[in-house]
């Protein structure tokens, strides 16, 4: 039952931290943002306590599920259905205006920082 809640946790933990961080960075979110922020937290603190990887390949790791989350997402909710969460078209190399290489590059600088954190606060916690 506690591993249900440390899971919880961290979605609940992701999906706020992620709309917080729109609001400071842009000034909206999008109520689809709590949910890809709850799979992302999430995610990661699956990796970190189930896998030994170095930081470095963790950041790519975040990286990717992030980028990939965002791709998701903006398929879904920007391009079907047309909700205009955030569009990356003026950002140089963008796909579809869903994701872009800038923009991946600042999830692998973030992705660190939140494992960093992460690995401080799990160590405190029994998740087996």
């Amino acid at each position: 039952m506690r591993i249900f809640f440390n899971y919880l946790f961290a979605a609940l933990i992701g999906g706020f931290g992620y709309c917080l961080t729109e609001i400071i960075y842009r000034g909206r979110t999008h109520y689809s943002m709590f949910f890809a922020g709850a799979i992302v937290l999430t995610s990661f603190y699956f990796i970190s306590t189930n896998f030994q990887i170095p930081l470095w390949g963790k950041c790519i790791i975040g990286m990717l599920i992030i980028t990939g989350i965002e791709l998701i997402f903006g398929i879904v909710f920007n391009i079907l259905l047309k909700e205009n969460v955030w569009d990356y078209s003026n950002v140089p190399f963008n796909f579809l205006g869903q994701i872009c290489i800038p923009f991946s590059l600042i999830w692998f600088v973030l992705s660190g920082a939140v494992f960093k954190i992460m690995e401080k606060v799990t160590a405190g916690l029994s998740v087996k």
